[in-house]
């Protein structure tokens, strides 16, 4: 659905300039939701505006729904944009204008009949939860309310893409969960193809498919989210995940629990659970085979999207032997087993 090839934008001049983005290539499938993260300056914003043409690359090319938006003259290139909707970190509503007025103003602007207009706003509102707000303005709207109206808004013109620039990050955690399940549900109910930027792991582990970290310009680390979330690869994608004050926290209490003395033959490790194994005995059953003495020094439970997954670190104590042994039969029940210690 959105294909980016060796896209770079370079900004200033020759005496003073800055590469925001550096060959970067990147594909999104229809119909999921992926989500981009990086720190400030990384070059996330830069990337989604390039997408749909508000900022044109310096080199590339950008392909969306199989039509290369950079080879579009302009009338051309404002048809295919109808098809990309866009929600903004700090709403951009109109402030003179009401909610309905604030979400039919796309419609308006292409000249559609104020009776199918009237038609799909009332649609939209009732999509979103505003339809008791349709004549407030944005001044007497909460935060997630307000975002509430962006998102139908970009929903008017029944786009293919939507495109979302850090559309929590102004918002406290409550709304941010209320946003998020609003978005999800849209992709489920109308198979939209999602991109989002943000800084927040929480957001991407909350409801992406893919995906992927950009630092510096570029791609560094790419991937379903399971698989990134749960072994990062790259330093940042590992800062982004220790960043979490859970994560804080958890790193704190294994280095306490490393520096308590235990017999030379413990092993410290660190085993991951996926999907429904991570409700299972199967630590309990393994050792009880083996013989082996166990600790656990740190443990969470949580989901991805929807898929549960849980991380114990656990000390194991015996006959190196019998605590090999059990790392081999956790490993073929499909566990992921770190020695880490």
């Amino acid at each position: 659905m959105i294909e980016l090839k060796q896209i770079t934008k370079i900004y200033g001049n020759k005496k003073k300039r800055t590469t925001a983005l550096s060959g970067l290539n990147l594909k999104v499938e229809k119909g999921e939701i992926f989500g981009v993260i990086g720190h400030s300056g990384a070059g996330k914003s830069t990337l989604i505006r390039c997408i749909n043409l508000l900022e044109r690359p310096s080199e590339g090319e950008v392909w969306v729904g199989g039509i290369e938006l950079t080879g579009l003259g302009k009338r051309e290139l404002q048809q295919q944009r109808r098809k990309i909707g866009m929600i903004f970190q700090h709403f951009n509503l109109l402030s003179s204008a009401t909610v309905y007025d604030n979400v039919a103003f796309p419609l308006t602007l292409i000249g559609t009949p104020k009776n199918q207009i009237r038609k799909k706003v009332d649609e939209l509102l009732s999509l979103v939860g505003l339809e008791d707000h349709r004549s407030k303005y944005p001044a007497q709207l909460s935060g997630g309310q307000k975002q509430r109206v962006g998102i139908a808004r970009a929903l008017a013109s029944d786009p293919d893409v939507l495109l979302c620039d850090e559309a929590t990050s102004a918002l406290d955690p409550q709304t941010t969960d209320s946003i998020l399940k609003l978005l999800l549900d849209i992709n489920r109910r109308f198979g939209l193809t999602i991109l989002l930027i943000t800084h927040e792991m929480h957001v991407i582990q909350s409801i992406c498919d893919r995906v992927a970290v950009i630092h510096e310009g570029g791609i560094v680390e790419e991937g379903p989210v399971t698989e990134v979330f749960l072994k990062p690869q790259h330093t940042v994608t590992r800062e982004f995940i220790n960043r979490d004050a859970s994560g804080a926290e958890g790193e704190e209490g294994l280095r306490l629990a490393a520096s308590v003395p235990r017999p030379t033959w413990a092993k410290l490790v660190r085993i991951t659970f996926l999907g429904a194994k991570t409700y299972e005995s199967v630590l309990s059953q393994v050792v009880r085979e083996t013989g082996v003495h166990f600790a656990i020094l740190q443990g969470t439970i949580s989901t991805i999207k929807d898929v549960p997954y849980g991380k114990l670190t656990v000390s194991f104590e015996g006959d190196s032997g019998q605590v090999e042994q059990t790392l081999a039969l956790l490993k073929e029940r499909e566990l992921d087993v770190e020695v880490i210690g």
